[in-house]
Order: structure tokens, then sequence, then C-alpha cells
């Protein structure tokens, strides 16, 4: 018996079903990549204008209510056919697909995330086989499915059908992408010729408190064999750490156990903590005779996760947060949505781009949302072990491959959705293959039910007794709570050891997702809901936030991408601006923050500008805030903080801190300074005192300064925390230092008392100084271990002074691609830019004070002149 051969099928052509604006009837036209969707080969052959252009995503929708096919014709050996088994697998067709082989229908598929293997031999000849999918419209299928049962359901974004198709939900619309119907065979297509095979290897590994540890692995056959199945334990130098032999006598399944104490092992952490050693299972399978039937390697890591909930201390409800290997973790971090709206065209350089650009922005977790996809492989490998090489320039050099925790939600978001027969028959098969194809990744450590569905229950009223933990939930009008507390919870706990969350946001003891003491929150108060200023993050803090957000432009560049080269469209309130733009209300709620902080102008780059100072200021505030709540053991008031999100799916104005095109904006900044081991953080608070309760003429307001620490390390941080106020509009300044010490994983309180060089007032006409307090830490060395300039609000209110008195100067060092920037006056937001092509930024949206200067690394800069934005740079 041969060992199993394995090849991936290739040269496929493609149709629209009985012609149409696609092709002509009965043309085949070449597919110039595979795997594939539709929109991807249309553009390649310039048959459609690029939909992330202009208005152009209206001018495809017709391909996404059209019928597609796609054919091949197989070659197969003599050799092949002589295998007792063979095999296609299909890892993914999007979505309502039939197959046929020969004329022979072989798959029906209603689910993009399901994966299928059909046996085949019986239907293959040698030589030429006609392989045949043909592919039905997604969208018209769901419309179809909804009819047979109304009435239709709740949700927010898309097309109420798609609540009833498996379909990634992204597509049929979001309030930051378009709607682009994809469909077509999205993942690999293999032929397997095989006697017997591993079917799977099921590595658990069980790390105690003690950290030694127990790795549990199940291995199962195709079918009963007779033989002997080689286990070797390799450790991250390839070295054989143990190995055994498994008897297996007409069996389908073999197990191996082997247990290690703590010193036997290497343990993975997340980036900041340790190293992230990746241990591999090689599985070989023998028959009798000693010849190889087939073989196959998983990787796997040693690390403990939990997630604590234990009661607080001076605070209500509980902790809610992340442990590994005994160290409690903070974790700022990003949602992630689907990197394009054809998910064929990402490849792994582009996720490896990506990912660690997160790193490089210092963030520790990634929230793979539900409305999107399982991501592919690629996604989670780079996440269990990401290379540090090509990461940005700002970023030194370690000695380790730092790695993101990954946070997993199921396909369901926004959605009041079913759970009739077929549907949860999918469902479950779709849970089992994910969470057995992403288990033994160790960055992988939650895995959640679902996105903001038990707030569309409450949004709407629906049936939703928490305190109700036995009924079976599908006679009442929130019947996918069957989904998310029976059959999920049932699926991760059968096939992995991974914690099971409900939902996000969750908060279980019986509150609603609202709740800020117990679970995660969604907090959308900023921007959706009350539109709180964005100063009152700390009031709007929960135990662990894992989503909040703010919109700003991306870069010029993309802007004038999707332009086109329409000019006449480049300003903020054009047709084509608005359409790259899919929050309701979004001129609504961009323009009440920014009236409410800055005084700004209309032309499009200073609206670039000054939405893109608008979301760093805002963001960066919710990390500093937060972080100052992770106040150590016993005292973690909130546990960690996801952005709402990294990435964009196509050329857009979103919440996104990076654009699509991989072109961080300053929020990405702001944010990653927030991140460091160790920051500073300050508020100011004006407290007014009435010595008489029964007059309200007669008062004081004093203004009150906070300033706080925080260091991500394992261990106390001796430095100096240096600070000097100014004056803006005169010579005045105070400075002092006082020597201080960071209390490892956790944030330290610094210093309270009046705001240097403000007076006490007693009337609201005094208008206060315009005073800014400009704080460092410093190393022991003398080193700037961090900064952060505390300027009044809103900024509107500034006078700032002339441009000559502030004197910023751009001195572009002997290198060619460091900048140094100086002033005499402090300066607010500084943005750099230069004419052309992008330079890659090390910062942005700096904060300048006079006697500070600051250094940026400019990749790209090959001579050109740098420019400078600023709050107060007379453009507003």
């Amino acid at each position: 018996m041969a060992a199993a051969a394995t090849r991936s099928l290739e040269n496929w052509f493609f149709t629209q079903v009985n012609g149409g604006e696609g092709t002509a009837k009965d043309e085949w036209l070449p597919v110039t990549s595979f795997p594939t969707t539709v929109h991807v080969e249309l553009l390649n052959l310039k048959k459609i204008p690029d939909p992330f252009i202009g208005l152009h995503e209206w001018d495809v929708q017709w391909v996404g209510e059209s019928e597609w096919a796609f054919k091949h014709t197989l070659e197969v050996s003599e050799k092949e056919l002589g295998a007792p088994n063979v095999d296609l697998v299909f890892e993914g067709l999007d979505t309502f697909a039939t197959v046929t082989l020969n004329g022979n229908e072989i798959l029906k598929t209603t689910n993009q995330f399901i994966s299928h293997r059909v046996a085949v031999k019986p239907l293959l000849k040698a030589g030429e086989n006609d392989l045949h999918i043909h592919f039905r419209s997604a969208f018209r299928e769901g419309r179809e499915t909804e009819k047979a049962h109304l009435p239709k359901s709740l949700l927010w974004n898309g097309d109420s059908s798609r609540l009833h198709v498996r379909k990634a939900q992204y597509n049929y619309g979001w309030d930051w992408g378009p709607v682009l119907m994809t469909v077509g065979p999205w993942k690999p297509i293999k032929l397997e010729a095989y006697s017997t095979r591993i079917a799977d290897v099921d590595v658990r590994v069980d790390v105690s408190q003690d950290l030694d540890a127990q790795l549990d692995a199940q291995i199962a056959f195709s079918g009963a064999v007779t033989g002997t199945a080689v286990v070797e334990l390799k450790n991250p130098a390839g070295e054989v750490v143990h190995s055994e032999p498994l008897a297996v006598r007409d069996a389908n399944v073999a197990h191996y156990k082997q247990t290690f104490a703590s010193n036997e092992l290497q343990l993975w952490y997340p980036v900041g903590y340790g190293k992230q050693p990746l241990y591999s299972l090689h599985v070989t399978l023998l028959n009798e005779g000693g010849s190889l039937l087939d073989a196959k390697t998983q990787t796997t890591a040693f690390r403990r996760v939990r997630i604590v909930q234990d009661p607080l201390q001076d605070q209500e409800g509980s902790t809610w947060l992340f442990e590994v290997n005994n160290i409690r973790v903070f974790c700022g971090g990003s949602n992630w949505i689907p990197a394009d709206s054809f998910l064929t065209t990402v490849t792994k350089s582009r996720y490896r781009a990506w990912l660690e650009l997160m790193v490089a922005g210092n963030q520790n977790m990634v929230r793979v949302w539900g409305g999107g996809i399982y991501e592919h492989d690629d996604f989670y490998s780079i996440c269990d072990e990401i290379g540090c090489k090509r990461i940005r320039p700002n970023i030194k050099s370690r000695t380790h491959m730092p790695a993101v925790l990954v946070w997993q939600d199921f396909m369901f978001g926004c959605g009041q959705y079913p759970a009739y027969d077929s549907f949860i028959e999918s469902v479950e098969e779709e849970a089992v293959q994910a969470v057995g194809r992403l288990r033994h990744h160790p960055s992988v450590v939650i895995f959640a039910g679902n996105n903001e569905d038990y707030q569309i229950a409450e949004s709407y009223k629906l049936d939703l007794d928490y305190s109700d933990e036995t009924s079976d939930f599908r006679d009442t009008n929130f019947p996918a709570r069957y989904i998310y507390e029976r059959l999920l919870p049932k699926a991760v706990g059968e096939n992995s050891s991974i914690y099971y969350h409900r939902g996000s946001p969750y908060s279980g003891h019986g509150k609603l997702t609202t709740d800020r003491t117990y679970g995660d929150i969604h907090q959308w108060n900023v921007w959706h809901g009350t539109q709180e200023p964005w100063h009152n993050w700390d009031i709007l803090a929960g135990r662990f936030v894992s989503e909040f957000g703010m919109q700003g432009y991306p870069d010029i560049r993309t802007v004038k991408y999707w332009l086109g080269g329409d000019e006449a469209e480049a300003y903020p309130q054009s047709r084509t601006m608005a359409n790259h733009n899919k929050a309701d209300g979004f001129e609504r709620r961009i323009e009440l923050y920014l009236v409410e902080n800055f005084k700004h102008a209309f032309d499009i780059e200073s609206y670039v500008y000054y939405t893109q100072v608008m979301q760093a200021e805002t963001l960066a505030s919710a990390y500093r805030l937060w972080r100052r709540n992770w106040k150590g053991r016993g005292r973690e008031y909130t546990a960690g903080a996801l952005v709402w999100q990294i990435n964009d799916c196509w050329p857009v104005t979103s919440w996104a801190i990076v654009d699509y095109f991989l072109r961080p904006k300053p929020a990405f900044f702001t944010v990653a300074r927030e991140l460091r081991p160790y920051v500073v953080g300050m508020t100011r608070k004006e407290v007014q005192t009435f010595p008489d309760d029964t007059s309200a003429a007669t008062f004081e307001i004093k203004t009150v300064l906070e300033i706080w620490g925080a260091n991500s390390t394992l261990e106390e941080k001796n430095a100096t925390l240096e600070l000097t106020a100014f004056e803006l509009n005169s010579d005045w300044t105070e400075s002092w230092t006082q020597e201080v010490v960071l209390a490892p994983n956790s944030s330290t309180e610094l210093f309270k008392g009046d705001l240097p060089g403000q007076p006490v007032r007693t009337r609201k006409s005094e208008v206060p100084k315009t005073i800014i307090v400009s704080a460092r830490l410093l190393g022991e060395d003398g080193s700037v271990l961090a900064r952060y300039s505390n300027w009044p609000e809103p900024f509107k209110f500034i006078h700032f002074p002339p441009l000559d008195i502030v004197d910023l100067q751009i001195t572009v060092i002997l290198d060619g691609e460091t900048i140094k920037l100086e002033t005499k006056k402090p300066i607010k937001g500084i943005i750099l830019d230069v004419d052309g092509d992008e330079v890659k930024w090390s910062d942005q949206a700096i904060d300048l004070a006079p006697g500070d200067p600051q250094t940026v690394k400019a990749v790209g800069l090959n001579g050109r002149t740098v420019k400078a934005r600023f709050l107060g740079d007379g453009t507003a």
C-alpha cells in the first residue's frame, strides 16, 4: 500500500450560467487565480469596474444575484485509481453550490464555513474527468428561505435574509463595509488518494497551577487500521523530547499521553511577557510491514490560560480578566474584521503585515469579530508566533518572537438568528469544524458565541430571562439562545479545552449586557448611544471593554483613491464621500465631536486632519484612563480594551486605526504610546465649592491635577517624575521632579494637587489661563520612559500664539530618515506628511513641549520636504 498522496486542483474555467453581463452564453473564461471568487476574476479580466472606487459598488450588484459555474478537467492517473480510497476535498465553497463529477451529483453545500470530503473513486476513470460546480445566488436563496420562515427577523446592518444564510455576514453590507455578495470556490479543492490516512490529531495540553503539564493526543484514522503509529514530540529546536510507538490493532483511534514537570517545559506567553516556543507532534502511520501509510504534524504549545472572575476590592462585581501562566494580563488590542471584501486576495504576507503592525503598536490581543469568517490558518499561525524582522522601524529588534492572544467569535452578528432544524444541523457541523481547526493554536484563548445578539434581544425586548438556565429556547422569539447556550458550549467543550463565553458583550450573573460590573461590555456611548464626550471614558469603564471607537478619515491618498480622479467630489459632504462612510448619521456624529472640541476647516485636507486628530485624542484617552484602572491584584477594575477596529475591508472612512492600504492613521500611534510598557497619564478637573449653600453667586473653582503611571512589566520600576507647566500666552513656566516607584503589572497614583499656575476662580467670567502640563517619566539613566502633555479642553477655546513665536523646527538628521522636532511653545497634534508617496512614520499626532525635542523615523523620505499640520497652525 502506498503513502497517501494529495494534490491541489488548478486550471479552472468559469461562466455566468446562461450568459449575461459577465459572460456570453456558453462562454467559459479561464480563472486567473485559484481559489477565487467571481468578482476577483471579473476584475482581473476587466469586465467590471473597481467597486472600491466612486459609486461603482452599485454597478456590480448583479454579480451576487447571478448564477455562476466553475469547471475543471480532472486528470487522474492509473496509480491514483489504484489506491483503495480516492476523495475530493472541498475546503470551502461560497455558498450554495451543487457539485457534479462526470455528470453525477456528488455534493450540495449551503454553508460557506464548512469543508467537505467526498469519496469519488467509483465515479472516476483514468484520464480526463469533468468536475463542475454550479453556484446559486446566496442573496436570492436567503430571500427564499426567509419567506419560508416569516416573520422577518430583527437585526442591525444588512438585509434581514442574511440571518438564514451561513455566509460571511459583512458581505451584505455593514456600517463600515460595502454590499458585495461574493460567490465561488474560495478555498482550495484537492484530490487525495490513500489506503489509510490520519484523519485528525487532537492535541490537548493541560498546564496546572504549578506549571507542570499533561499532553493528551487522540489520533483518528480514516478507518480501521492495523499497524503502528509512531508519535514524536519535538521542541522548538526540532529535538525529540519524547517518542513512543503506539500499536494500532483494527482500530480507528489511538491515544498518546505524556506528563512533564515544569522544569522540562518552555512555556508560551503573549507579547511582552515571555517567549513563544512552539512544539510539534509528529505522527507517522506504518502498516504491519513497516511501510509508510500517512504522516501528519500538529503544532502545539504549553500555556495555562484562565478567565478570572474574582470579587473586587472597593467596587461591585468581579474581575473579568485573562491570566496566562499565572500572570494576570491587561489586554490592549483591537477588533479584527475581514481584511478585504474579496477574501481570496488576502495573502499570507498581507496577514503578516497586519498582525506585525498590531505588535508594533504594542497590542497583545486581537478579537476576530463574529460577522466575518473563521480566519485562514495563516492568520492564527502568525498570531502564535509573529516574526519581528519586518516590523516598523521604531520597534527595536527583540530576542524572541512576540505573539498576540486571539479572541474568537463564532460567526453570528447583530441579529435575531433562527434555530429551525436544518439551520441547527448546519451550525453544529460548522462549530465542530471551526473548533477542531483552531483548538491547537496557543494564541486562541476564548470562543465567544456571537457579537451583540444578546443586545439585539435586549433592545427589542425579546424573550430573555437570564435566570433561565434550563430551557431549550427554540420555541421563543429569541431561538438562537439555544445555539449560544446549548449547541456551541457543547461543541467547544467536547472538542477543545478553550474557554467559552456566551456572547460579546455578555455579563452573566443575571445582568444586562450594559452592566459595567461583570463580564465584557461594548462601550458605544461615545459615538453611538448617549454620545458622551470622550473625556468621560473613565466613568464609562467596564471590567473588559471589548468594543469602543471613534471614526476618523484615512490617509488623504486613500481618499483620493476612492475618488478615482473626480476632483469635483473632493469635499466632505459629496455623494462619493457619503458612499465611502457606511455609518448611519456619520455626518452628524463626526461634526458633533468636531464642533464640540475643535475650531476646524472644511476643505478635504483639513477635514482629514481634524477628524484624524479627534480620533487620535479619543482613543488615546480611553486606553490611558482604562489602563489606570488596572490597579493590581483584587483591583483590576478594567482588564482590557479592544478598539473597534484595527482594519478595513475596503477604502473607507470608518473606526479603523489603520486603513485598507495598511496606512496607519494618527490614532494608531497614540494608542501605541498608551500601550507602551511604561506610561504616564494625567487628568485635570474643575472642582467648584460653595461656602454658602443658600447662594449660587459665591463660589470657588479650583483646577485639580492628577498624575499616575502604569507599568506592564513584572518588576517594579524606579523612575523620576518630571513635570513642567507652561502658560501658552506668556513666558511663565514652573517645573519640579519627584522620585517614584511604579508597581509591577499595575498602575500607580503619583500626584494629586492644584494645577500649577492656575488661580482660583470666583467668577465664571474669569477665563482660566491656558496652562499646558508636560510630564515625563525618566529612567535611572536619564532616558525618557514615557511622556504625556495635558492640555485644557475643549481645544476650540484656545487662542494659539502666532507661528513665529511657536517656532516649530523640523530638522532632517544626516541619515536622511530621522527627523528632529523642536519648539519654543507647546504644540498639540503634529501630523507629518510629504508630497507624493507616503512615508513610513514611526510616530504621529505628536504633542511637543519646549526643552523636550523628539525624533521621528521617516522611512522612504528620500530627501523630500516634511510638512506639518497642528492645532493652531493658522489653517482654521
